[in-house]
């Protein structure tokens, strides 16, 4: 909530340059301890840190091809995301009563639904240049606005579909759609689902009291 809604609360600059990046450290730590009991994931997650922080420091090498070192960088991101939103829905699916912390973890796995869909829409423009229309792109590197796509990813997500931004190539249609259909079988399928154990859980303490 913090990386998605950190703009509104703090200056632009402060935000971007320094608080922005801060969140997203927090946040692969909330990940790492996530899985911390599963010992091949945790080490997967290891590898992916250091691939990261070298990632990070050729970034600062004179000679260094950022759009490359980009799309590794993103590449990264979006396998950690992918996991972590796995597992927190698996963790949501296998519950057996439905608490608070379900209602989080709920929470949370739409949420990153909405980060995985970004960094898809990410590498979609970075490998394909321009697959979006209503989208600025940055005078320096020529890539998407990240504020601007991870806006997209989320209204894709919940079937909004403002048409400010709109799909222009083949493969970020197809990114729309998998985006889409991923929010819709969320909400249909796994939020129904709890929906239905909160329900029949609530009927069996009532007819217990």
């Amino acid at each position: 909530m913090s990386i998605l809604f950190g703009s509104l609360v703090f200056p632009s600059d402060l935000y971007e340059n320094t608080l922005s990046q801060l969140f997203l450290f927090f946040n692969v730590i909330a990940g790492i301890n996530l899985i911390s009991k599963k010992t091949k994931l945790l080490w997967f997650f290891l590898v992916l840190l250091i691939i990261e922080g070298v990632l990070i420091g050729f970034s600062f090498l004179e000679n260094r091809d950022m759009l490359r070192i980009d799309k590794i960088s993103f590449f990264v991101y979006y396998l950690f995301y992918l996991i972590v939103a796995f597992e927190i829905i698996k963790h949501v699916w296998l519950s057996e009563r439905v608490n608070k912390n379900v209602i989080f973890g709920l929470i949370s796995g739409y949420i990153s639904l909405g980060f995985l869909g970004f960094f898809i829409f990410l590498s979609v423009d970075l490998w394909s240049p321009n697959s979006f229309n209503g989208i600025s792109v940055s005078k320096i590197s020529g890539l998407a606005a990240k504020e601007e796509l991870m806006y997209f990813s989320y209204i894709t997500l919940m079937s909004i579909g403002y048409g400010d931004i709109t799909p222009k190539t083949l493969i970020a249609q197809k990114a729309a759609i998998f985006i889409g259909l991923m929010g819709q079988f969320y909400m249909v399928i796994i939020t129904a689902v709890i929906v239905g154990k909160y329900i029949s859980q609530t009927k069996q303490k009532n007819n217990i009291d």
